[in-house]
């Protein structure tokens, strides 16, 4: 719930009081608005499921999961909302009205756990919240379910969350490490749906990168190329889905060595790289996450070809790993060795033993991808990291050289080269599909490319 300063600015207001005959007024003559009879979350068969896994875990304890609280972005303005990816997976519940509410499993004997949904319901026609409150009244924000809509949605019993304040204390999801890592582990193996709303969110986002492409022209004579790549994806994000799964890397020439580069604030050079990381969110909440390095004139320098391919031999040495029950680590392990066998035989590095390829490449080759663009981020490390891959998950192969611009131990003509290439794959029975296949990844296939979106 909010806290006693947050809720104190709020109680502060310039509006103008609300003379009786007013509020009279306003409170009568609405005709009934119900929605249609129903209607339900396509998710809603698929949800009890997932909280009967997360119950048989927890016998007899209290488990809460709320889906967060608005938080300020200036004065009184909010950022936008976005539902806990917990409680969006055990409710299907993703949109922003649902700042506030908590789910909670009670202890239900034999039967393992009850749901119970705890809701702010649709403001009612008496009062003065539906037109005079800013953050949740109807007017200021939209409409709400009332609680029997909420019930028909979701299939889960529904009750008022002002109830919320008298329940005991239980285990919950924001706090408890436990309780974290189990809703991060019954994560990692996605079903049939997920697998689809996450395809839906690659072909979104290639789509995206196709309208980057054609884009070019105008981002190239703009002082703030990178910027207006970002819109750009941004424009493509908010029409197909619920907007980007994360900030947008729009990043040029020597940019692309910071790897969270998300000021987009510089121009494009034709003469350089632009390294684009981006994924479209579903409305459900399922996110892409796919990099492609380009060259800003549509032809890759000698220079700027000899390092994507390197990158680009890591990446299919990465994906050539992926296998169910092979290790984790090991498509990191595969892309490292190429790329630390090529630096070897550029002169960069002496030997390709060793952790000195660490320096031009900073991080790992991948991550889970789901609901989170670094999914199930609490798992236990036995879980995940150190675990064995499993037919359903879904998971990126990333590998990345960065050559820092001021690094003296490169020749010249390497420096302030960036360049990562990743896509999506689903683990299937015999090894792994790539979802983001629609995208080219070879060099020639992207001058190909890029010169049918934009003329040669």
């Amino acid at each position: 719930m909010e806290d006693s300063a947050t809720t104190a600015i709020r109680t502060v207001s310039h509006d103008l009081p609300v003379p009786a005959e007013l509020a009279a007024f306003m409170s009568g003559h609405w005709a009934k608005t119900p929605l249609p009879d129903g209607i339900r979350l396509p998710v809603a068969d698929l949800t009890p499921a997932r909280r009967a896994r997360l119950s048989a875990r927890f016998p007899g304890e209290r488990l809460i999961i709320p889906a967060g609280e608005l938080r300020v972005r200036s004065n009184d303005c909010d950022h936008r909302f976005r539902p806990h990816s917990a409680y969006a997976w055990l409710t299907g519940l993703t949109g922003e009205e649902q700042a506030g509410h908590v789910l909670v499993l009670e202890p239900d004997g034999p039967r393992g756990h009850e749901a119970v949904l705890y809701v702010r319901p649709r403001s009612p026609r008496v009062g003065d919240e539906f037109y005079r409150d800013r953050r949740y009244g109807e007017f200021w924000v939209g409409r709400r379910p009332d609680l029997a809509e909420a019930e028909r949605l979701t299939g889960i019993r529904c009750v008022h969350l002002e109830e919320y304040a008298d329940l005991p204390p239980g285990r919950v999801a924001s706090s408890d490490p436990r309780l974290a890592a189990a809703l991060s582990e019954l994560r990692l193996v996605k079903d049939v749906w997920e697998v689809g709303q996450l395809q839906l969110a690659v072909d979104h986002t290639v789509a995206g990168f196709e309208d980057v492409v054609r884009a070019l022209p105008r981002a190239l004579a703009h002082p703030r190329g990178e910027r207006w790549i970002e819109g750009v994806f941004g424009l493509r994000a908010r029409a197909e889905g619920n907007g980007t799964g994360y900030e947008t890397i729009a990043a040029s020439g020597a940019h692309a060595c910071v790897l969270h580069w998300i000021r987009n604030d510089g121009p494009l050079d034709a003469r350089e790289l632009l390294l684009l990381d981006a994924g479209v969110e579903t409305d459900t909440l399922y996110t892409a996450d796919i990099t492609r390095t380009l060259p800003l004139s549509g032809r890759f320098t000698s220079v700027q070809r000899q390092v994507y391919d390197l990158v680009l031999a890591a990446q299919e040495a990465g994906i050539a790993a992926l296998k169910p029950g092979a290790s984790f680590r090991d498509f990191h392990r595969a892309c490292m060795r190429v790329i630390s066998e090529g630096l070897a035989e550029w002169g960069v590095l002496k030997s390709a033993e060793g952790d000195f390829h660490r320096r031009y490449t900073l991080c790992s080759s991948g991550h889970m991808l789901g609901l989170d663009v670094h999914d199930c981020a609490q798992a236990r490390a036995d879980a995940y990291l150190d675990g064995v891959l499993e037919e359903g998950q879904v998971l990126t192969v990333e590998p990345g050289l960065y050559l820092q611009p001021d690094d003296e131990t490169l020749p010249a003509e390497l420096r302030g080269i960036g360049v990562r290439i990743e896509d999506d794959l689903v683990v299937t029975a015999d090894g792994a599909r790539l979802m983001s296949g629609a995208l080219p990844r070879t060099p020639d296939a992207i001058e190909a490319w890029m010169g049918e979106l934009i003329g040669d």
